[in-house]
């Protein structure tokens, strides 16, 4: 399967946001193109301070804030590459970084 490069999908990060996110910044739907999946990942991985670490329950509550199937959220941005996860712990290791 090809696997779409973030920096593509992200040149339709306005209208894929506006289709997926509410104006209270909560997920309407968890995108099943893989494409506009990212886009929507690469939203919520900036929730996450790059350089510090997370336990699951802080992770959770984040994504909870935006969805309620956070367990969906959590293997979507670790599969896809913007947290990694050891030891029972989370961290930022992708995604934009906004200014």
């Amino acid at each position: 399967m090809h696997r779409p490069d973030l920096q593509d999908a992200l040149r339709d990060r306005d209208a894929v946001l506006r289709a997926f996110v509410a104006p209270d910044g909560t997920l309407t739907g968890i995108p099943t193109r893989i494409r506009k999946r990212l886009v929507v990942l690469d939203l919520l991985a900036q929730e996450f301070e790059p350089g510090r670490r997370y336990d699951e329950t802080s992770v959770n509550n984040t994504l909870r804030a935006h969805h309620p199937d956070v367990a969906a959220l959590r293997r979507y941005l670790v599969e896809e590459g913007f947290l990694d996860r050891a030891d029972g712990q989370y961290w930022r290791s992708g995604g934009t970084v906004s200014d």
